[in-house]
């Protein structure tokens, strides 16, 4: 179960009248519309943002989510599946055209394995096209907002928004499945193998980390025997707890605690000569 009534019901009343809309204002724009079940999260300063080596002409977009939902789809070569997935939506009100091109990771903070010791599993934003395809039946069946993925929402640069005007946000959606669980093709080792690591149903407490919202940058000297500097972007962690059991999972268990602005590690080609120190060759 995923805990998917009637909500969408009233979805023609939002589109065409604003029903239920409130007004978030941020920077020079006041009108950001936020949702009844949406949440609207404004760029936040942090300490590294001050490192004007590389952030000289940092940029950073709003973000607007609700909370991580939960819908059975049939992908190929897996069977029917509990996909995971975040609908969000960024405003740029940088006053610049920017290039969205977002990193999402799921990340859990109690899960253990098979042993009971600790074991925090990250989960890779994957492009799912039959689970999208099933996301905007459910979340968007009039095509108002034509939801993209991580791949399509980076083909055009989010345009500015004009000062004072209501804002223009891109919608996106991640999405997630558990590799941990068990494919039909696994093989024996395989199979044995998936059954003794973490999963995601098992785990109650996680993080959304979100980069590409923000041009910040960090990059500290290489640690131990790396030979690379470690960069680290300016990064939106979103934590959640879900209530419930994994037995009867539904969207309403899933529960918003807090958000946090951070620089962590990317794993990203990020292109090393744009980081090039001034007067440095």
């Amino acid at each position: 179960m995923t805990g998917r009534s009637s909500r969408f019901i009233a979805l023609p009343l939002v589109v065409l009248l604003g029903a239920g809309l409130s007004y978030s204002q941020t920077g020079n724009n006041p009108k950001v519309p936020v949702g009844p079940n949406e949440r609207y999260v404004k760029p936040e300063v942090n300490v590294q943002d001050g490192d004007t080596t590389y952030n000289k002409q940092m940029w950073n977009l709003d973000f607007k989510f609700k909370n991580p939902r939960l819908a059975k789809v049939n992908v190929p070569g897996k069977g029917e599946r509990i996909v995971w997935y975040l609908w969000y939506q960024v405003i740029n009100n940088s006053g610049q055209q920017v290039t969205f091109v977002p990193d999402f990771e799921l990340v859990t903070h109690d899960s253990v394995d098979d042993k009971g010791r600790p074991q925090p599993m990250t989960y890779v934003d994957q492009l799912l096209p039959e689970a999208q395809e099933a996301i905007t039946r459910l979340e968007d069946p009039h095509g108002y907002f034509k939801i993209k993925n991580s791949v399509t929402i980076s083909s055009d640069p989010i345009p500015p928004n004009l000062p004072k005007a209501v804002a223009r946000p891109v919608t996106g959606v991640a999405t997630w499945i558990d590799v941990n669980e068990v494919d039909p093709d696994d093989d024996a080792a395989t199979k044995a193998k998936k059954k003794s690591l973490p999963k995601l149903a098992d785990s109650n407490h996680y993080s959304i980390f979100i980069a590409g919202l923000s041009s910040g940058l960090s990059v500290t000297d290489p640690v131990g025997k790396d030979v690379e500097p470690v960069i680290r972007r300016k990064t939106l962690q979103l934590q959640f707890k879900r209530f419930g059991d994994k037995y009867y999972m539904k969207d309403d268990e899933i529960k918003f605690q807090k958000s946090d602005w951070l620089y962590r590690a990317s794993k990203l080609d990020l292109k090393l000569p744009l980081l090039k120190k001034e007067g440095e060759k």
